[in-house]
């Protein structure tokens, strides 16, 4: 026994050093790097679902960082159309258009050649003998069926450069070209085809602009390069509330 005895152990037994395990219970070390609480890591999946590579979800119509991608309703997330594949789209509508064009005006020609061989020199005549005045008179018919023949090859033309524009964009959302490039034209709220509205107004204002000694046109045409939104909207597009988007 030791003097003066320890009050905590009157007695003088020596004390016994606890060993593991034996006692009060004890906690386990914390995990390397971590402390107290401890949360259980995420596991993927779980949670608002994410677009890759771009967080949470956003709202119909946004811009994502401006990399060329944009959602829209019912579509979810897709690639704006490049200004470089919307002209090439344009160039190949140009060429099957200019194709079409060749072909009628062919016809066109070759009916107002048909007509034209069936005049005949009045010089041949008397001046103010009925025979000259019937060859002259039939010269003239002749020549307004000419005329007659041009201007319905003309209109022909318009109609069909107006329906093959607006009426493609309209219901297929896409003209052969676009179709060719794998792009589409689709409202930027509702991601549908634009519908005969918008299909007419995106198909009238480049026209109009054509009466501008076709400056207008190709401003109309070009300003998608002025749109400080990231979506390539063009003048057309804003008035007619739609996206040129790649599939």
């Amino acid at each position: 026994m030791t003097y003066p005895p320890d009050p905590n152990n009157p007695y003088g037994q020596p004390q016994q050093p606890q060993q593991p395990g034996y006692g009060y219970p004890q906690q386990a070390p914390p995990a390397a790097g971590y402390g107290y609480p401890q949360q259980a890591p995420q596991q993927p999946g779980y949670g608002v679902p994410q677009q890759p590579g771009y967080g949470y979800p956003q709202m119909p119509g946004t811009i994502q960082a401006n990399n060329g991608y944009i959602n829209i309703a019912q579509l979810g997330t897709v690639k704006i159309a490049s200004m470089g594949q919307r002209f090439l789209a344009r160039l190949i509508d140009g060429l099957a258009i200019s194709a079409i064009l060749a072909l009628v005006m062919a016809f066109g020609l070759a009916g107002a050649l048909g007509i034209a061989k069936d005049t005949e020199d009045c010089s041949t005549y008397t001046y103010g003998s009925s025979a000259y005045v019937d060859c002259y008179n039939q010269n003239q018919d002749a020549a307004a069926g000419i005329f007659g023949t041009m201007i319905i090859m003309m209109v022909v033309l318009s109609v069909f450069n107006l329906l093959y524009e607006w009426l493609m964009v309209a219901f297929v959302g896409a003209t052969l070209g676009k179709l060719a490039l794998g792009l589409r034209v689709v409202k930027e709220n509702t991601g549908q085809t634009p519908g005969l509205g918008g299909g007419f107004i995106r198909f009238i204002i480049p026209i109009v602009g054509v009466f501008v000694c076709y400056i207008g046109a190709l401003l109309v045409y070009l300003s998608p390069f002025f749109d400080n939104s990231g979506k390539l909207q063009g003048w057309h597009d804003r008035a007619a509330g739609t996206l040129v988007i790649k599939k």
